[in-house]
């Protein structure tokens, strides 16, 4: 899905079970000028408000927080909220910024709560040029939700990551069925040069899907099942990518390596991590 071939007002990017042709996972992005807010019902989803820039007052029903948020994706770990299923949200922005809404379909509703940046696990995983950082702010072991999972990937120029490919598309001992977004950010080059990476995604002989994309910031691909990764990132441009995930069993987040491609975890023990990373922490960075 490219950048704006789902806009719906307010909202610059939409994915629901409706128009993905699955049952659970969705995604929506506000983009708001300064000054602005967006109102709107939750209704069958368990949502978040995440900042991907600026700041944000979000108010569910008669309850407030204040996120603080982030320049970018790529300046800083920032705080979050979630909103519950049948609520009333409004999101404004005084200084204006971009917010991610991803969101599940839920049967339980769970409170309005506040997700700050500091109890955001921070993750290293892979090692030499399969080198990323994982922040798993809303993954199952880190924050309470009924089926929604979520975390961002930040991945260095030059480096690939979700790899080796991996699938989660059956329940079964070991592994989930989940359906996966990824919504993609791009880090321009020094002169403002829009940056691209790539994401690759195939399935199985009964169940085909091809696709090797150009992504660009605002992107997103659909991962209804089969195997997927890498996604790789340019050299000189720095990727970010947020994971949403739901499906029908158990709140669980367990993988199955493609067995043609899980060997090159071994390598791993004899390389070191990138020392570009971890490229956030809760402190604002220098990248804009």
């Amino acid at each position: 899905m490219p950048k704006g071939s789902t806009a719906d007002k307010p909202f610059e990017l939409v994915v629901t079970p409706e128009n993905a042709g699955w049952g659970y996972s969705g995604l929506r992005v506000l983009d708001l000028p300064i000054g602005t807010r967006a109102t709107f019902r939750t209704g069958e989803d368990e949502m978040l408000v995440l900042p991907l820039s600026g700041g944000c007052d979000v108010t569910c029903d008669d309850e407030r927080v204040t996120l603080t948020g982030r320049r970018s994706v790529f300046s800083r770990v920032t705080d979050f909220a979630y909103v519950p299923r049948d609520a009333t949200v409004t999101v404004r922005a005084p200084s204006g910024g971009r917010f991610a809404l991803p969101s599940a379909r839920a049967t339980k509703r769970l409170p309005f709560r506040y997700g700050a940046a500091e109890e955001v696990p921070v993750e290293l995983r892979g090692a030499g040029q399969a080198s990323r950082q994982v922040n798993n702010f809303c993954t199952p072991e880190t924050f309470e939700c009924d089926r929604l999972i979520a975390c961002e990937v930040l991945t260095p120029g030059g480096n690939w990551s979700s790899y080796p490919p991996h699938k989660h598309d059956e329940a079964s001992d070991g592994e989930s069925s989940l359906e996966e977004i990824y919504y993609f950010e791009v880090a321009p080059a020094p002169s403002g040069t829009p940056g691209a990476a790539y994401q690759r995604v195939y399935g199985h002989p009964d169940r085909p899907i091809d696709v090797c994309a150009e992504v660009r910031s605002g992107d997103v691909v659909l991962i209804p099942y089969g195997w997927h990764g890498p996604s790789m990132a340019a050299p000189g441009y720095d990727l970010y990518y947020l994971n949403v995930m739901a499906g029908p069993g158990d709140r669980a987040w367990l993988i199955r390596d493609d067995p043609a491609h899980g060997w090159v975890r071994g390598l791993w023990r004899n390389q070191d991590m990138d020392p570009r990373l971890p490229m956030t922490s809760t402190t604002e960075g220098k990248r804009s």
